[in-house]
């Protein structure tokens, strides 16, 4: 393309292929978020309700059954339960760990595998 001194032109800008390439990461990221964010939603749910109930418990039993009054509260943990709850004593307070998977599809036989590890120290 001659310019109106009649030199060439420099063509700038995005090509379709650029374009379509950007859209696919764009849309895949997109999907990876919207696929990822109800996990991190429930990790968080369940190490705020781990941290509650060690402060209210007394013994492994009370905090199973702790646990499970708090997950019909909240709908949003659906993934552990008291019985996956590794409770100890360290001197007189009680310490609650957790730890599970959670594999996320994204397509065909591609998953997300994220391992969540806690505890309400």
């Amino acid at each position: 393309m001659l310019n109106s001194a009649g030199a060439v032109a420099k063509m700038r800008g995005v090509s379709l292929m650029g374009l379509l390439i950007g859209a696919i990461l764009v849309a895949t990221g997109s999907l990876l978020v919207i696929g990822v964010f109800p996990t991190i939603n429930e990790y968080l749910t369940i190490q705020r309700a781990v941290r509650k109930i060690a402060t209210q418990v007394s013994s492994a039993q009370e905090a199973r059954v702790a646990f499970e009054k708090q997950k019909q509260i909240e709908y949003t943990i659906a993934t552990i339960g008291g019985e996956d709850l590794y409770i100890t004593k360290e001197g007189d307070k009680i310490v609650i760990s957790f730890g599970y998977n959670k594999e996320i599809p994204i397509f065909g036989p591609v998953s997300l595998l994220i391992k969540y590890q806690g505890q309400s120290k």
